[in-house]
Protein backbone atom coordinates (compact mmCIF):
# COMPACT_ATOMS: atom_id res chain seq x y z
CA UNK A 1 0.00 0.00 0.00
CA UNK A 2 1.22 3.61 -0.93
CA UNK A 3 1.31 6.38 1.85
CA UNK A 4 -1.88 8.14 0.46
CA UNK A 5 -3.52 4.94 1.18
CA UNK A 6 -2.30 4.57 4.97
CA UNK A 7 -2.61 8.13 5.41
CA UNK A 8 -6.29 7.80 3.97
CA UNK A 9 -6.63 4.49 6.42
CA UNK A 10 -5.34 6.72 9.34
CA UNK A 11 -8.13 9.46 8.85
CA UNK A 12 -10.42 7.70 8.25
CA UNK A 13 -10.32 5.25 11.15
CA UNK A 14 -10.25 8.38 13.77
CA UNK A 15 -13.34 9.30 12.05
CA UNK A 16 -14.66 6.06 12.82
CA UNK A 17 -13.47 6.49 16.42
CA UNK A 18 -14.89 9.55 16.50
CA UNK A 19 -18.39 8.03 15.39
CA UNK A 20 -18.01 5.38 17.99
CA UNK A 21 -17.67 7.39 20.90
CA UNK A 22 -20.19 9.51 20.44
CA UNK A 23 -22.79 7.14 19.72
CA UNK A 24 -21.55 5.52 23.40
CA UNK A 25 -22.21 8.94 24.71
CA UNK A 26 -25.56 8.86 22.85
CA UNK A 27 -26.49 5.26 23.90
CA UNK A 28 -26.70 6.58 27.84
CA UNK A 29 -29.89 8.63 27.10
CA UNK A 30 -30.47 10.96 30.10
CA UNK A 31 -27.45 10.03 31.84
CA UNK A 32 -25.95 6.91 34.43
CA UNK A 33 -27.89 8.55 37.08
CA UNK A 34 -31.23 8.56 35.51
CA UNK A 35 -30.58 5.18 33.98
CA UNK A 36 -30.33 3.93 37.81
CA UNK A 37 -33.50 5.68 38.84
CA UNK A 38 -35.37 3.54 36.15
CA UNK A 39 -33.77 0.22 37.25
CA UNK A 40 -34.78 1.02 41.08
CA UNK A 41 -38.48 1.98 39.96
CA UNK A 42 -38.22 -1.76 38.52
CA UNK A 43 -38.26 -0.62 34.77
CA UNK A 44 -35.97 -1.45 31.66
CA UNK A 45 -34.13 1.37 29.77
CA UNK A 46 -35.56 1.70 25.94
CA UNK A 47 -32.45 0.41 24.88
CA UNK A 48 -32.87 -2.75 27.18
CA UNK A 49 -36.28 -3.50 26.36
CA UNK A 50 -35.54 -3.21 22.25
CA UNK A 51 -32.45 -5.49 23.35
CA UNK A 52 -34.97 -7.88 25.13
CA UNK A 53 -37.42 -8.06 22.60
CA UNK A 54 -35.42 -8.71 19.01
CA UNK A 55 -34.25 -11.76 18.57
CA UNK A 56 -30.99 -12.66 20.07
CA UNK A 57 -28.30 -12.19 18.12
CA UNK A 58 -29.89 -10.94 14.91
CA UNK A 59 -29.22 -8.05 12.81
CA UNK A 60 -30.87 -4.62 13.39
CA UNK A 61 -30.21 -1.10 12.26
CA UNK A 62 -30.93 1.72 14.29
CA UNK A 63 -32.80 4.81 12.80
CA UNK A 64 -31.95 8.35 14.34
CA UNK A 65 -29.48 7.51 16.46
CA UNK A 66 -28.12 11.19 16.60
CA UNK A 67 -31.34 13.11 16.52
CA UNK A 68 -31.32 16.26 18.16
CA UNK A 69 -27.29 15.60 18.58
CA UNK A 70 -26.08 19.34 19.74
CA UNK A 71 -30.28 20.53 19.40
CA UNK A 72 -31.79 21.94 22.65
CA UNK A 73 -29.23 23.12 24.79
CA UNK A 74 -31.23 25.87 26.47
CA UNK A 75 -33.41 22.93 27.55
CA UNK A 76 -30.53 20.53 28.61
CA UNK A 77 -30.68 18.68 25.56
CA UNK A 78 -32.45 15.97 24.09
CA UNK A 79 -30.10 12.76 23.30
CA UNK A 80 -31.18 10.60 19.98
CA UNK A 81 -34.57 12.35 19.91
CA UNK A 82 -35.60 10.80 23.31
CA UNK A 83 -36.74 7.81 21.14
CA UNK A 84 -35.16 5.19 20.37
CA UNK A 85 -36.34 3.27 16.80
CA UNK A 86 -34.49 0.69 15.62
CA UNK A 87 -35.63 -2.33 12.86
CA UNK A 88 -34.77 -6.12 13.66
CA UNK A 89 -36.56 -9.08 14.02
CA UNK A 90 -38.98 -10.75 16.17
CA UNK A 91 -39.67 -14.19 16.21
CA UNK A 92 -37.83 -13.97 12.83
CA UNK A 93 -40.42 -10.91 11.43
CA UNK A 94 -38.98 -8.04 10.67
CA UNK A 95 -40.69 -5.02 12.52
CA UNK A 96 -39.58 -1.62 13.35
CA UNK A 97 -40.03 -0.71 17.38
CA UNK A 98 -40.29 2.57 18.81
CA UNK A 99 -39.43 3.34 22.44
CA UNK A 100 -39.87 6.41 24.29
CA UNK A 101 -36.52 7.21 26.25
CA UNK A 102 -37.88 8.00 29.93
CA UNK A 103 -34.20 8.99 31.20
CA UNK A 104 -34.75 12.09 28.53
CA UNK A 105 -37.23 14.55 30.39
CA UNK A 106 -39.50 11.74 31.72
CA UNK A 107 -39.64 10.81 27.65
CA UNK A 108 -41.22 13.91 27.01
CA UNK A 109 -42.27 14.54 23.04
CA UNK A 110 -39.53 17.60 21.39
CA UNK A 111 -40.01 18.52 18.35
CA UNK A 112 -37.47 16.35 16.49
CA UNK A 113 -39.09 13.57 18.80
CA UNK A 114 -42.32 14.46 16.35
CA UNK A 115 -40.15 13.92 13.09
CA UNK A 116 -38.06 11.14 14.56
CA UNK A 117 -41.57 9.14 15.32
CA UNK A 118 -42.88 10.42 12.06
CA UNK A 119 -39.88 8.85 10.49
CA UNK A 120 -40.39 6.11 11.67
CA UNK A 121 -43.77 6.01 10.69
CA UNK A 122 -42.77 6.44 7.45
CA UNK A 123 -40.82 3.34 7.28
CA UNK A 124 -43.59 0.78 8.35
CA UNK A 125 -45.92 2.49 5.74
CA UNK A 126 -43.66 1.95 3.00
CA UNK A 127 -42.24 -1.12 3.69
CA UNK A 128 -45.80 -2.41 5.53
CA UNK A 129 -43.60 -3.18 8.56
CA UNK A 130 -45.28 -4.20 11.76
CA UNK A 131 -44.50 -1.78 14.26
CA UNK A 132 -44.03 -1.86 17.98
CA UNK A 133 -44.75 0.85 20.39
CA UNK A 134 -43.38 0.87 23.56
CA UNK A 135 -44.33 3.97 25.42
CA UNK A 136 -42.84 5.90 28.38
CA UNK A 137 -43.59 9.22 27.59
CA UNK A 138 -44.73 12.74 29.80
CA UNK A 139 -46.54 13.61 26.68
CA UNK A 140 -45.46 16.88 24.90
CA UNK A 141 -42.29 19.30 26.14
CA UNK A 142 -44.70 22.35 27.04
CA UNK A 143 -41.84 24.72 26.78
CA UNK A 144 -41.94 24.38 22.98
CA UNK A 145 -45.02 23.75 22.49
CA UNK A 146 -45.82 25.50 19.81
CA UNK A 147 -43.47 23.70 17.89
CA UNK A 148 -44.85 20.58 18.00
CA UNK A 149 -48.56 20.68 18.79
CA UNK A 150 -50.68 22.37 15.77
CA UNK A 151 -48.97 21.98 12.71
CA UNK A 152 -49.24 18.87 9.56
CA UNK A 153 -46.18 17.64 10.36
CA UNK A 154 -46.68 17.71 14.36
CA UNK A 155 -47.78 15.46 17.15
CA UNK A 156 -50.94 15.08 16.02
CA UNK A 157 -50.17 13.23 12.52
CA UNK A 158 -49.00 10.68 14.81
CA UNK A 159 -52.36 9.69 15.39
CA UNK A 160 -53.98 10.19 11.73
CA UNK A 161 -51.03 7.63 11.06
CA UNK A 162 -52.13 4.87 13.32
CA UNK A 163 -55.81 5.60 12.09
CA UNK A 164 -54.51 4.94 8.45
CA UNK A 165 -51.72 2.21 8.80
CA UNK A 166 -54.92 0.07 10.58
CA UNK A 167 -56.94 0.68 7.23
CA UNK A 168 -53.46 -0.48 5.10
CA UNK A 169 -53.60 -3.63 7.20
CA UNK A 170 -50.04 -3.08 8.51
CA UNK A 171 -49.96 -4.63 12.52
CA UNK A 172 -49.77 -1.88 15.55
CA UNK A 173 -48.66 -2.99 18.77
CA UNK A 174 -48.26 -0.81 22.13
CA UNK A 175 -47.34 -1.42 25.38
CA UNK A 176 -47.54 1.09 27.61
CA UNK A 177 -44.67 0.71 30.11
CA UNK A 178 -44.86 4.11 32.32
CA UNK A 179 -46.93 7.18 31.57
CA UNK A 180 -49.53 7.68 28.62
CA UNK A 181 -50.79 11.38 29.18
CA UNK A 182 -53.39 13.25 27.76
CA UNK A 183 -53.11 13.42 24.10
CA UNK A 184 -50.80 10.59 23.69
CA UNK A 185 -52.97 8.00 25.44
CA UNK A 186 -54.60 8.12 21.78
CA UNK A 187 -51.17 6.16 20.50
CA UNK A 188 -51.56 2.95 22.50
CA UNK A 189 -55.22 2.83 21.89
CA UNK A 190 -55.26 3.04 18.07
CA UNK A 191 -52.84 0.62 17.99
CA UNK A 192 -54.69 -2.92 17.16
CA UNK A 193 -53.26 -4.69 20.61
CA UNK A 194 -52.60 -2.54 23.74
CA UNK A 195 -50.78 -4.24 26.87
CA UNK A 196 -49.92 -2.34 29.95
CA UNK A 197 -47.43 -2.79 32.80
CA UNK A 198 -48.96 -3.45 36.47
CA UNK A 199 -48.04 -0.29 38.81
CA UNK A 200 -45.56 1.61 36.68
CA UNK A 201 -48.35 1.95 33.42
CA UNK A 202 -50.77 4.29 33.21
CA UNK A 203 -52.97 5.84 31.10
CA UNK A 204 -55.13 9.17 31.21
CA UNK A 205 -55.96 11.82 29.18
CA UNK A 206 -55.45 14.24 32.76
CA UNK A 207 -53.52 12.99 35.76
CA UNK A 208 -54.89 12.93 39.29
CA UNK A 209 -53.28 16.77 39.65
CA UNK A 210 -55.31 18.11 36.78
CA UNK A 211 -58.15 16.00 37.55
CA UNK A 212 -58.42 17.49 41.03
CA UNK A 213 -58.04 21.37 39.48
CA UNK A 214 -60.73 20.84 36.74
CA UNK A 215 -63.49 18.95 38.51
CA UNK A 216 -62.51 18.72 42.26
CA UNK A 217 -62.44 14.73 42.19
CA UNK A 218 -59.64 13.45 44.46
CA UNK A 219 -57.84 10.07 42.47
CA UNK A 220 -54.48 9.00 42.62
CA UNK A 221 -53.57 7.81 39.37
CA UNK A 222 -52.99 4.17 39.60
CA UNK A 223 -57.21 4.20 40.20
CA UNK A 224 -57.54 7.00 37.85
CA UNK A 225 -55.93 4.95 35.27
CA UNK A 226 -53.55 2.06 36.35
CA UNK A 227 -53.50 -1.69 34.47
CA UNK A 228 -56.00 -2.82 36.71
CA UNK A 229 -58.75 0.37 35.92
CA UNK A 230 -57.97 -0.31 31.84
CA UNK A 231 -57.95 -4.09 31.81
CA UNK A 232 -60.57 -4.65 34.17
CA UNK A 233 -63.07 -1.40 34.11
CA UNK A 234 -62.45 0.60 31.22
CA UNK A 235 -61.44 -2.22 28.80
CA UNK A 236 -58.88 0.23 27.46
CA UNK A 237 -56.37 -2.06 27.36
CA UNK A 238 -56.53 -6.18 26.05
CA UNK A 239 -53.72 -7.50 27.99
CA UNK A 240 -51.87 -6.88 31.58
CA UNK A 241 -48.66 -7.59 32.49
CA UNK A 242 -46.64 -8.34 35.86
CA UNK A 243 -43.62 -6.15 34.49
CA UNK A 244 -41.26 -5.15 31.60
CA UNK A 245 -40.27 -8.53 30.21
CA UNK A 246 -43.76 -10.03 30.88
CA UNK A 247 -44.78 -7.32 28.72
CA UNK A 248 -41.84 -8.10 25.85
CA UNK A 249 -42.86 -11.96 25.80
CA UNK A 250 -46.28 -11.13 25.31
CA UNK A 251 -45.69 -8.97 22.18
CA UNK A 252 -43.17 -11.95 20.82
CA UNK A 253 -46.35 -14.19 21.50
CA UNK A 254 -48.04 -12.02 19.52
CA UNK A 255 -45.84 -10.89 16.93
CA UNK A 256 -45.21 -15.25 16.18
CA UNK A 257 -48.59 -14.92 15.12
CA UNK A 258 -48.87 -13.00 12.68
CA UNK A 259 -49.22 -14.31 9.15
CA UNK A 260 -47.15 -14.06 5.92
CA UNK A 261 -47.13 -11.35 3.82
CA UNK A 262 -47.16 -10.91 0.10
CA UNK A 263 -43.52 -10.08 -1.10
CA UNK A 264 -42.79 -7.44 -3.63
CA UNK A 265 -40.35 -10.13 -5.65
CA UNK A 266 -36.60 -8.94 -5.64
CA UNK A 267 -34.31 -11.17 -7.38
CA UNK A 268 -32.59 -12.75 -4.50
CA UNK A 269 -30.09 -15.61 -4.60
CA UNK A 270 -27.17 -16.68 -2.55
CA UNK A 271 -25.28 -13.92 -1.03
CA UNK A 272 -21.54 -13.90 -1.40
CA UNK A 273 -19.35 -11.79 0.10
CA UNK A 274 -17.25 -9.29 -1.75
CA UNK A 275 -13.93 -11.07 -3.26
CA UNK A 276 -11.82 -7.46 -2.45
CA UNK A 277 -11.48 -6.80 1.28
CA UNK A 278 -13.91 -3.97 2.40
CA UNK A 279 -11.62 -2.59 5.01
CA UNK A 280 -9.86 -1.40 1.96
CA UNK A 281 -12.70 1.38 1.49
CA UNK A 282 -10.92 3.05 4.95
CA UNK A 283 -7.26 3.80 2.58
CA UNK A 284 -9.06 4.31 -0.73
CA UNK A 285 -11.33 7.32 0.74
CA UNK A 286 -9.70 10.24 0.58
CA UNK A 287 -8.50 12.48 3.68
CA UNK A 288 -9.82 15.81 1.31
CA UNK A 289 -13.10 16.00 0.25
CA UNK A 290 -11.38 17.66 -2.99
CA UNK A 291 -9.10 14.89 -4.19
CA UNK A 292 -9.37 12.06 -6.45
CA UNK A 293 -10.31 8.66 -6.28
CA UNK A 294 -12.05 6.05 -8.38
CA UNK A 295 -15.44 5.22 -7.30
CA UNK A 296 -15.34 1.70 -8.47
CA UNK A 297 -12.73 0.67 -6.28
CA UNK A 298 -15.53 1.51 -3.55
CA UNK A 299 -17.94 -0.61 -5.48
CA UNK A 300 -16.02 -3.60 -5.91
CA UNK A 301 -15.89 -3.14 -2.07
CA UNK A 302 -19.39 -3.28 -1.51
CA UNK A 303 -20.91 -5.87 -3.89
CA UNK A 304 -21.03 -9.83 -3.65
CA UNK A 305 -17.83 -11.51 -5.16
CA UNK A 306 -16.86 -7.89 -6.72
CA UNK A 307 -18.98 -8.37 -9.63
CA UNK A 308 -20.48 -5.37 -11.57
CA UNK A 309 -22.13 -4.76 -14.77
CA UNK A 310 -21.36 -1.56 -16.19
CA UNK A 311 -24.21 0.09 -18.50
CA UNK A 312 -23.20 2.26 -20.91
CA UNK A 313 -19.60 1.99 -19.86
CA UNK A 314 -17.67 4.19 -22.00
CA UNK A 315 -21.25 7.05 -22.37
CA UNK A 316 -21.75 9.60 -19.71
CA UNK A 317 -18.48 8.97 -17.53
CA UNK A 318 -19.29 10.80 -14.43
CA UNK A 319 -21.74 8.68 -13.19
CA UNK A 320 -21.45 4.84 -12.99
CA UNK A 321 -24.00 3.05 -13.77
CA UNK A 322 -25.13 -0.86 -13.66
CA UNK A 323 -26.30 -4.00 -11.92
CA UNK A 324 -24.76 -6.48 -8.97
CA UNK A 325 -25.99 -8.08 -6.26
CA UNK A 326 -25.31 -6.80 -2.50
CA UNK A 327 -26.13 -9.40 0.11
CA UNK A 328 -27.97 -11.43 -2.94
CA UNK A 329 -30.44 -8.74 -3.75
CA UNK A 330 -30.23 -7.39 -7.30
CA UNK A 331 -29.47 -3.78 -7.16
CA UNK A 332 -29.10 -1.33 -10.02
CA UNK A 333 -26.07 1.32 -8.69
CA UNK A 334 -26.42 4.56 -9.74
CA UNK A 335 -22.32 6.23 -8.66
CA UNK A 336 -20.65 9.60 -8.67
CA UNK A 337 -16.86 9.31 -10.34
CA UNK A 338 -14.70 11.01 -9.04
CA UNK A 339 -11.22 10.35 -11.07
CA UNK A 340 -9.42 11.66 -13.92
CA UNK A 341 -10.95 9.61 -16.95
CA UNK A 342 -9.77 9.71 -20.30
CA UNK A 343 -12.53 9.93 -23.01
CA UNK A 344 -12.91 10.97 -26.56
CA UNK A 345 -13.02 14.47 -26.17
CA UNK A 346 -9.83 14.24 -24.42
CA UNK A 347 -8.50 14.15 -20.27
CA UNK A 348 -11.86 14.94 -17.92
CA UNK A 349 -11.36 15.59 -14.27
CA UNK A 350 -15.15 14.61 -12.86
CA UNK A 351 -14.83 15.70 -9.23
CA UNK A 352 -18.15 14.07 -8.70
CA UNK A 353 -19.64 16.76 -11.23
CA UNK A 354 -22.78 15.66 -12.80
CA UNK A 355 -22.64 16.48 -16.67
CA UNK A 356 -25.56 16.28 -19.80
CA UNK A 357 -24.49 13.02 -20.71
CA UNK A 358 -24.04 11.11 -17.76
CA UNK A 359 -27.68 12.90 -16.56
CA UNK A 360 -28.96 11.09 -19.89
CA UNK A 361 -27.84 7.96 -19.14
CA UNK A 362 -29.21 8.16 -15.39
CA UNK A 363 -32.20 8.23 -16.39
CA UNK A 364 -31.91 6.20 -18.96
CA UNK A 365 -30.88 3.65 -16.36
CA UNK A 366 -33.30 4.09 -13.62
CA UNK A 367 -36.06 3.49 -16.36
CA UNK A 368 -34.68 0.15 -16.96
CA UNK A 369 -34.57 -0.67 -13.36
CA UNK A 370 -37.85 -0.05 -12.83
CA UNK A 371 -39.19 -1.82 -15.94
CA UNK A 372 -37.31 -4.79 -14.48
CA UNK A 373 -38.10 -4.36 -10.54
CA UNK A 374 -34.63 -3.63 -9.24
CA UNK A 375 -33.93 -1.61 -6.19
CA UNK A 376 -31.86 1.45 -7.22
CA UNK A 377 -28.87 2.43 -4.58
CA UNK A 378 -26.99 5.45 -4.82
CA UNK A 379 -23.72 6.57 -3.86
CA UNK A 380 -23.60 10.02 -3.61
CA UNK A 381 -20.27 11.98 -3.95
CA UNK A 382 -21.40 15.00 -6.00
CA UNK A 383 -20.28 18.47 -5.75
CA UNK A 384 -23.36 19.50 -8.47
CA UNK A 385 -24.08 19.59 -11.99
CA UNK A 386 -21.65 21.25 -14.48
CA UNK A 387 -22.21 24.68 -15.30
CA UNK A 388 -20.68 27.54 -17.77
CA UNK A 389 -21.50 28.18 -20.93
CA UNK A 390 -20.83 25.46 -22.78
CA UNK A 391 -23.09 23.70 -20.60
CA UNK A 392 -25.60 25.69 -20.16
CA UNK A 393 -25.81 26.06 -24.12
CA UNK A 394 -25.69 22.46 -24.37
CA UNK A 395 -28.70 22.21 -22.15
CA UNK A 396 -27.66 21.08 -18.62
CA UNK A 397 -30.63 21.86 -16.75
CA UNK A 398 -32.97 20.25 -19.38
CA UNK A 399 -30.58 16.45 -18.88
CA UNK A 400 -30.52 17.67 -14.89
CA UNK A 401 -34.38 17.68 -14.66
CA UNK A 402 -35.20 14.70 -16.74
CA UNK A 403 -32.42 12.85 -14.16
CA UNK A 404 -34.78 14.49 -11.06
CA UNK A 405 -37.54 13.51 -13.01
CA UNK A 406 -36.74 9.53 -13.16
CA UNK A 407 -35.65 9.82 -10.02
CA UNK A 408 -39.17 11.14 -8.32
CA UNK A 409 -41.29 9.20 -10.29
CA UNK A 410 -38.95 5.59 -9.49
CA UNK A 411 -41.22 2.78 -8.08
CA UNK A 412 -38.92 0.56 -7.08
CA UNK A 413 -37.31 1.27 -3.63
CA UNK A 414 -34.30 3.89 -3.13
CA UNK A 415 -31.21 3.83 -1.08
CA UNK A 416 -28.83 6.69 -0.48
CA UNK A 417 -25.44 6.03 0.82
CA UNK A 418 -23.34 9.18 1.35
CA UNK A 419 -20.11 8.83 0.85
CA UNK A 420 -18.62 12.28 0.85
CA UNK A 421 -19.72 15.60 -0.96
CA UNK A 422 -23.51 16.05 -1.32
CA UNK A 423 -24.24 19.51 -2.58
CA UNK A 424 -26.69 21.31 -4.22
CA UNK A 425 -28.45 20.12 -6.86
CA UNK A 426 -26.68 17.27 -7.11
CA UNK A 427 -27.91 15.87 -3.81
CA UNK A 428 -31.50 16.26 -5.56
CA UNK A 429 -30.46 14.18 -8.52
CA UNK A 430 -28.73 11.53 -6.46
CA UNK A 431 -31.86 10.75 -4.57
CA UNK A 432 -31.77 13.72 -1.22
CA UNK A 433 -34.19 13.03 1.36
CA UNK A 434 -36.24 15.10 -0.39
CA UNK A 435 -37.36 12.21 -3.20
CA UNK A 436 -38.17 9.45 -0.56
CA UNK A 437 -35.63 6.72 -0.75
CA UNK A 438 -36.42 3.86 1.63
CA UNK A 439 -33.17 4.50 3.85
CA UNK A 440 -30.74 7.00 3.63
CA UNK A 441 -27.65 7.05 5.48
CA UNK A 442 -23.87 8.46 5.47
CA UNK A 443 -20.47 7.73 6.22
CA UNK A 444 -18.52 9.83 8.87
CA UNK A 445 -16.90 11.13 5.90
CA UNK A 446 -19.75 12.95 4.46
CA UNK A 447 -20.68 16.58 4.13
CA UNK A 448 -24.09 17.64 3.20
CA UNK A 449 -24.51 21.56 1.89
CA UNK A 450 -25.95 23.65 -1.01
CA UNK A 451 -22.23 24.06 -2.58
CA UNK A 452 -18.60 23.26 -0.24
CA UNK A 453 -17.99 25.40 2.78
CA UNK A 454 -14.82 27.00 0.93
CA UNK A 455 -17.00 28.51 -1.97
CA UNK A 456 -19.90 29.39 0.01
CA UNK A 457 -17.27 31.43 2.61
CA UNK A 458 -16.20 33.39 -0.67
CA UNK A 459 -19.30 34.38 -1.57
CA UNK A 460 -20.91 35.19 1.81
CA UNK A 461 -17.13 36.49 2.72
CA UNK A 462 -17.35 39.15 -0.15
CA UNK A 463 -21.31 40.12 0.40
CA UNK A 464 -20.51 40.87 3.96
CA UNK A 465 -17.42 42.74 2.80
CA UNK A 466 -19.22 44.63 0.61
CA UNK A 467 -21.99 45.26 3.15
CA UNK A 468 -19.16 46.83 5.41
CA UNK A 469 -17.97 48.93 2.67
CA UNK A 470 -20.97 50.30 2.01
CA UNK A 471 -21.25 51.47 5.66
CA UNK A 472 -17.74 53.32 5.36
CA UNK A 473 -16.30 50.68 6.98
CA UNK A 474 -11.84 50.22 5.73
CA UNK A 475 -11.88 46.39 4.56
CA UNK A 476 -8.51 45.61 4.65
CA UNK A 477 -6.90 42.09 3.68
CA UNK A 478 -6.39 40.72 7.35
CA UNK A 479 -10.35 42.03 7.86
CA UNK A 480 -11.46 39.93 4.87
CA UNK A 481 -9.10 36.69 6.00
CA UNK A 482 -11.10 37.16 9.48
CA UNK A 483 -14.35 37.60 7.69
CA UNK A 484 -13.63 34.67 5.92
CA UNK A 485 -12.10 32.58 8.48
CA UNK A 486 -15.43 33.48 10.80
CA UNK A 487 -18.14 32.07 8.12
CA UNK A 488 -16.27 28.56 6.52
CA UNK A 489 -15.80 28.00 10.50
CA UNK A 490 -19.86 28.11 10.92
CA UNK A 491 -20.66 26.64 7.77
CA UNK A 492 -17.92 23.67 8.14
CA UNK A 493 -20.13 23.27 11.35
CA UNK A 494 -23.99 23.30 8.97
CA UNK A 495 -22.07 20.79 6.63
CA UNK A 496 -20.78 17.95 9.26
CA UNK A 497 -22.68 14.78 9.26
CA UNK A 498 -23.52 14.95 12.50
CA UNK A 499 -25.21 18.08 11.31
CA UNK A 500 -27.06 16.37 9.19
CA UNK A 501 -28.29 13.60 11.42
CA UNK A 502 -29.58 15.53 13.97
CA UNK A 503 -32.28 16.87 12.52
CA UNK A 504 -32.76 13.92 10.63
CA UNK A 505 -31.53 14.86 7.14
CA UNK A 506 -30.05 11.25 7.23
CA UNK A 507 -31.35 8.24 9.28
CA UNK A 508 -27.70 7.73 10.79
CA UNK A 509 -24.15 7.82 10.26
CA UNK A 510 -22.35 4.38 9.91
CA UNK A 511 -19.32 2.68 9.23
CA UNK A 512 -18.81 2.13 5.55
CA UNK A 513 -18.13 -1.94 6.52
CA UNK A 514 -22.31 -2.22 8.04
CA UNK A 515 -23.64 -0.51 4.25
CA UNK A 516 -24.33 -3.93 3.24
CA UNK A 517 -25.59 -4.65 5.93
CA UNK A 518 -28.23 -1.74 5.85
CA UNK A 519 -28.73 -1.79 2.27
CA UNK A 520 -29.66 -5.74 2.34
CA UNK A 521 -31.95 -4.73 5.55
CA UNK A 522 -33.52 -2.06 3.60
CA UNK A 523 -34.57 -4.36 0.54
CA UNK A 524 -35.55 -6.96 2.82
CA UNK A 525 -38.26 -4.57 4.34
CA UNK A 526 -38.75 -3.19 0.98
CA UNK A 527 -39.96 -6.59 -0.28
CA UNK A 528 -42.51 -6.62 2.17
CA UNK A 529 -44.39 -3.93 -0.12
CA UNK A 530 -45.76 -4.83 -3.77
CA UNK A 531 -45.13 -2.17 -6.04
CA UNK A 532 -48.79 -0.39 -6.43
CA UNK A 533 -48.21 1.82 -9.51
CA UNK A 534 -46.80 1.58 -13.17
CA UNK A 535 -43.66 3.38 -13.63
CA UNK A 536 -43.90 7.09 -15.67
CA UNK A 537 -41.91 9.54 -16.21
CA UNK A 538 -44.94 12.36 -16.95
CA UNK A 539 -43.98 15.14 -19.14
CA UNK A 540 -40.25 15.70 -19.97
CA UNK A 541 -38.23 17.90 -22.56
CA UNK A 542 -36.49 15.26 -24.90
Amino acid sequence: MDLNFNKNEDHNKLLLSELKQKFAKVKLGGGEKRIAKLHSEGKMTARERIAYLLDENSENIEIGGFAGEGMYKEHGGCPSGGVVVKIGYIKGKQCIVVANDATVKAGAWFPITGKKNLRAQEIAIENRLPIIYLVDSAGVYLPMQDEIFPDKEHFGRIFRNNAQMSSMGITQIAAVMGSCVAGGAYLPIMSDEALIVDKTGSIFLAGSYLVKAAIGETIDNETLGGATTHCEISGVTDYKAKDDKDALDKIKNIVDKIGDFDKAGYSRIKAEKPALDPKDIYGILPKARTEQYDMMEIINRLVDNSEFEAYKEGYGQSLITGYARIDGWAVGIIANQRKVVKTKKGEMQFGGVIYSDSADKATRFIANCNQKKIPLVFLQDVTGFMVGSKSEHGGIIKDGAKMVNAVSNSVVPKFTVIVGNSYGAGNYAMCGKAYDPRLIFAWPSAELAVMGGTQAAKVLAQIEASSLKAKGEVVDEAKETELFNKIKARYDEQTSPYYAASRLWTDAIIDPLDTRKWISMGIEAANHAPIQKPFNLGVIQV
